[in-house]
């Protein structure tokens, strides 16, 4: 690890569990070869399919406005490094676990997303940044405080030398560059 080198490795868990996922669903979008890499405020027919007999799993879920969606990235095709260089941060280094990137040991993605309606099995939603037909895993609220953190910050992305524009692009916020 590159800043912890000199210390100690502690051992893992003493032995490796194999487990498997269900699929739950599928996420629907408008992106069939290039998807963004955060979800982004976009009009487009982006839904959440649940299988029927996971139905009764979104009662009351419209009461909220957001929520988290965990999927399956099933289109990645690079090969896993535990170290990265976003592309948008001008070649910095960082760790797997100190980025956003697709590319995981274990791949599985997250987004937090707008709920518009619920019809039946299908949630409509706001932008979602995943390949259509993108198995989903799992749906949770997001909920007011419980999810919010006050105290969040940009760890190392604050360092970058170009940290105020790159802020417009984490934020969405459309810019000259």
């Amino acid at each position: 690890m590159k800043n912890n080198r000199n210390r100690k490795e502690e051992k893992g868990a003493k032995g490796i569990v194999n487990f498997k996922f269900k699929q739950i669903g599928i996420i629907r979008t408008p992106y069939i070869d290039n998807a963004p890499y955060q979800p982004v405020e976009e009009e487009g027919d982006f839904r959440i399919v649940v299988e029927p007999q996971y139905t009764d799993g979104l009662y009351k879920l419209a009461k909220f406005r957001y929520i988290y969606v965990i999927y399956y990235i099933h289109r990645v095709k690079q090969k896993l490094s535990m170290i990265v260089s976003p592309s948008w941060t001008g070649g910095t280094d960082v760790g797997i676990f100190a980025s956003r990137s697709p590319v995981r040991p274990n791949r599985i993605g997250l987004s937090i997303v707008r709920i518009k309606r619920i019809i039946k099995n299908t949630i409509f939603t706001s932008g979602l940044d995943v390949f259509d037909e993108t198995p989903l895993l799992d749906i949770k609220p997001y909920i007011k405080d419980l999810d919010t953190k006050g105290d969040a910050n940009y760890g190392w992305i604050k360092d970058l030398d170009n940290y105020e524009h790159l802020l417009l692009h984490i934020k969405g916020i459309p810019h000259d560059y």
